[in-house]
């Protein structure tokens, strides 16, 4: 049993996973095909030789497992004729007919081929069938991938044609038996009502067992569910719901008595962890969080949902969520997987196999008269791009996050921000105030025939995107005060409001007010509003799909009947477009497909309690944890601190900390395996390392068994938000730049073809121009009188191409590198951009810094050593070049040359290469 050859340790894992899918193992001498329903019989004889497992349910003989160490993992499809073979055996004192459920398996990979269907298919699966299966299989006489091929043509009436593509396409790659396949449709353009007449399809024609709807959030779930009550068949005129069993799961308990089972993907993660899950970790999309874990926590085998229970997965938003730790969910069970997704990312093609069915992207639907274009129209204030100060001494409001109580304070060193500190840390009103009144103040022009009967112009419908919630309370304030209005125009609908969100959700669908609702998280994505007319971002999006959800709440289309109907009485028109007002630089902000989720750094204490209670217990989550309570306990008051005992069972915030860091210390785990090994002298190593795993685990599940307790997890975070932010009251914000985005682009365009062509036609009449031209650019040098002499005649001649201008042009129109700290060094990056030298607009100092640093590293790749006081002053002159785009001699007598010892310290540094290393800077740095 000690040592064990790799086939009976493959063996071995073999027969564990058999005894948890309910079958019972024997031995060929000690055969009794009445202990069970399903029996297992090791090297049982064959006239071809010894099968590894022969599988018997209800006395017959059904299958074979062909058995192979773990090293043949990847020779798997190799065997197949060999098991083949076997099934095809006689059996030893039987006459039977070719067995049809085939097995190849290591214990760690397992592929399962069903030789009943027309083109039998290995396919890897997590574990076995369970016996009740093979006998349920038995008693039909197709399997489900030959029932597919009884599908009907598809009736089109009433399906709009990328509902038809979409459906058609996809039961054709069912009949191909393609695993996976990816819908692509866009928002607003009816995914799930395709997807429930496809579930509708399969259920009928095939004769699905079950089907599993997968979202991410509750919201969603709660969406679909009603979206399947409301279906009706066209081919039987009776609600889905009167045909079929639908159950939304909302606890760890699953009936087996429904056909459609929609589920989060967390819960379902839950349910197969056999762990609980409470409510609140199904409202947020995990896609958002700033943190995954490395190496997921594995999902183990659930006799109560086999790998077989469903048929069927249907992948609601699989662009976001289905990575990762939640990947495993659908690694799980043995089925066809569908996803459904407006903006498919390349992860999401390369996870479907590159098998989309149906491409109908947003410009697709747009021209089909499905959605609706859009427009966009900039807000940008002077403090959301640059920030500001508070001086010292000023006396502003603070805020506690929590309570919102003010009170005042004197700022007791200058307060610099950024425009990203706003809503966070600074919160200031003028921002929210400006944007909102040039709000207001634009709207009649965008919607000019919205007016009443009175005469009166009627907002319509406008979502507002916001920070946080306590960003949206204070948009709500300003916003009611700008236009005016009470309380029941303009409302939140987030999560945490405390008006039910559902029902002010329903009241902004469908009602007329409220005329404004600001969201945070909930209607961000997969809510039908079609009534919406203006989306508002006051938030940035890093990622590139959710952004293009978030804008899919403003892409339905809307009859001026049901736009009257639906809160907006003084439409004329049908609404045939909506509008994104950008106030946040939202649309030229750099999107990924994906955010990076490998680091803990910099994720929010809300996040990383979400992550642990979800399952994620890796070391640097739990460490991250560990050391976000030590900051918060040195924070905490006493009364706060037993406040947090009692949501704790009584622990301390040292006594978890403790334990969170004991839970991977080298120490205690080396304990656990002298410990085990000393208690199982004897046993098999397979059962020891078995024990030590689960002891390991243990410790870590005792570390974080108080944040499963909901109450714990929002004490924690809201005790932090007691923080406090400070209310800027003393600089009041500008607009800076406002418009129509398809206005600015013509504009900027203009300005950039008129910088070309005067540079152009002075290019031999401007001295600084005509060496830059005339010169290979390997030896192309500057003055700055040259470039100052140049600025000079361009801001004269051309006020309207200041470099300046010229440079915000190309921003508008095009990414840039860096940022201009000066005309001058705007105006050479603007003449190496037309030039062609850059690709793109670089910032000069860019430049020099790069050239710089290959210098440098070429250098000291060779012979030559700089020291460190020479690196220092080589920097120095890098700086002054990239300011003044050349160096000589007499430069060395200005600052900050002169006040380090000026050109003797320079000969003094560098002796007879003083001139080279001069005349090399000048070249190279301007390259």
């Amino acid at each position: 049993m000690l040592n064990q050859n790799p086939e009976q340790i493959a063996r071995d894992n073999i027969d564990k996973q058999l005894m948890a899918c309910g079958w019972i193992i024997q031995d060929k001498k000690r055969i009794n095909l009445a202990a069970g329903l399903g029996i297992a019989i090791r090297e049982y004889q064959t006239d071809i030789g010894p099968a590894d497992y022969v599988l018997f349910v209800d006395k017959n003989a059904v299958g074979i497992i062909e058995a192979k160490r773990e090293e043949e993992g990847i020779h798997l499809t190799s065997v197949e004729e060999q098991s083949s073979q076997y099934a095809n055996a006689k059996l030893r004192l039987l006459n039977n007919d070719p067995l049809p459920f085939v097995y190849e398996s290591t214990g760690e990979v397992t592929r399962f081929t069903d030789y009943r269907d027309p083109k039998p298919r290995s396919r890897n699966v997590f574990t076995f069938h369970r016996p009740e299966t093979f006998f349920q299989w038995s008693k039909e006489t197709k399997t489900l991938r030959a029932r597919l091929h009884d599908i009907p043509v598809l009736p089109i009436d009433g399906l709009r044609d990328c509902q038809i593509t979409a459906i058609t396409n996809l039961e054709q790659s069912f009949k191909e038996q393609k695993p996976k396949a990816l819908i692509q449709m866009a928002t607003g353009s009816g995914k799930t009502f395709t997807a429930i007449s496809f579930v509708y399809r399969l259920l009928k024609y095939a004769k699905a067992k079950r089907i599993l709807f997968l979202v991410d959030t509750k919201n969603l779930g709660e969406q679909a569910e009603g979206e399947f009550r409301s279906y009706t068949a066209s081919e039987d005129n009776r609600l889905f719901t009167e045909l079929y069993g639908v159950t939304r799961l909302s606890s760890s308990f699953i009936p087996d008595d429904s056909q459609v089972y929609i589920s989060t993907i967390q819960r379902m993660y839950s349910i197969l962890k056999e762990t609980d899950l409470d409510e609140s970790a199904e409202e947020e999309n995990p896609n958002e969080r700033t943190f995954e874990v490395k190496t997921a926590v594995p999902v183990g085998y659930n006799e109560k949902v086999p790998i077989e229970f469903f048929d069927f997965v249907v992948i609601d938003e699989c662009h976001r969520s289905i990575y990762n730790l939640w990947k495993q969910v659908l690694d799980y069970f043995d089925v066809f997987q569908i996803g459904l997704t407006a903006t498919p990312d390349n992860r999401t093609f390369g996870y479907f196999n590159q098998n989309l069915v149906c491409d109908y992207g947003y410009e697709k639907a747009v021209i089909d008269g499905v959605l609706v274009p859009y427009n966009v129209f900039t807000v940008e204030t002077q403090i959301t791009k640059e920030g500001s100060v508070i001086k010292l001494g000023e006396k502003v409001d603070k805020r506690k996050r929590l309570t919102r109580k003010k009170f005042w304070e004197a700022i007791d060193e200058d307060e610099v921000y950024t425009g990203k500190q706003l809503d966070n840390d600074i919160v200031n009103p003028s921002t929210i105030r400006t944007i909102i009144r040039a709000v207001k103040d634009n709207l009649p022009a965008m919607f000019p025939d919205r007016v009443d009967e009175n005469g009166i112009f009627e907002v319509p419908k406008l979502l507002v995107f916001a920070k946080t919630d306590s960003h949206a309370e204070d948009i709500i304030e300003i916003v009611r005060e700008e236009f005016g209005e009470e309380n029941k125009f303009c409302k939140k609908i987030t999560y945490k409001s405390e008006e039910d969100p559902k029902s002010v959700l329903q009241q902004f669908r469908n009602d007329y007010y409220p005329r404004i609702a600001v969201t945070v998280d909930m209607i961000a994505t997969g809510t039908d509003i079609r009534p919406l007319e203006v989306l508002l971002f006051m938030r940035d999006v890093k990622s590139r799909s959710y952004y293009e959800q978030m804008k899919g709440r403003g892409t339905r289309t809307c009859s001026v009947e049901e736009l009257r109907a639906k809160g907006t009485p003084s439409a004329k028109f049908s609404k045939d477009h909506f509008v994104i007002i950008d106030a946040i630089g939202v649309e030229n902000s750099q999107k990924t497909d994906s955010r990076p989720l490998e680091k803990a750094p910099g994720v929010s204490l809300k996040d990383v309690l979400a992550n642990v209670a979800m399952g994620n217990t890796s070391e640097d989550m739990l460490t991250t944890l560990a050391n976000r309570l030590i900051r918060l306990e040195r924070q905490l008051s006493e009364k706060d601190k037993l406040k947090f005992a009692e949501q704790a069972n009584g622990f301390t915030i040292n006594h978890i900390v403790k334990q969170l860091l004991h839970a991977y210390d080298p120490d205690a785990i080396e304990k656990i395996e002298q410990k085990t090994k000393g208690a199982m002298r004897g046993f098999p190593p397979i059962d020891i390392d078995a024990a030590i795993a689960k002891g390991k685990q243990q410790l870590i599940e005792d570390a974080v068994a108080v944040f499963h307790n909901p109450d714990l997890r929002d004490f924690i975070v809201d005790i932090r938000k007691k923080y406090d932010q400070i209310i800027d009251v003393v600089n009041m914000d500008t607009i800076t730049n406002i418009g129509w985005v398809k206005d600015q682009d013509e504009a900027a365009t203009t300005t950039i073809t008129d910088f070309k062509n005067w540079i152009e036609n002075h290019k031999d009449e401007i001295t600084a121009l005509q060496i830059f031209y005339a010169q290979d650019y390997r030896h192309r040098t500057f003055t700055y009188k040259m470039i100052k002499d140049l600025s000079e005649k361009l801001k004269t001649e051309k006020p309207l191409l200041a470099p300046l201008t010229v440079w915000r042009a190309y921003e508008q129109l095009e990414k840039t590198n860096g940022s201009t700290k000066s005309e001058l060094i705007a105006l050479v990056s603007l003449i190496r951009r037309v030039a062609g030298i850059d690709s793109i607009v670089t910032s000069y100092d860019k430049t020099v810094d790069k050239n710089f640093q290959d210098w440098v590293f070429k250098k000291q790749a060779g012979t030559l050593k700089f020291t460190d006081p020479q690196m220092q002053w080589l920097r120095m002159m890098k700086d002054y070049v990239a300011n003044s785009f050349s160096i000589d001699r007499d430069d060395f007598d200005l600052s900050p040359f002169n006040a380090e010892g000026g050109l003797s310290k320079m000969w003094a540094l560098f002796g007879e290469e003083m001139d080279a290393i001069i005349n090399e800077l000048n070249e190279v740095l301007a390259a």
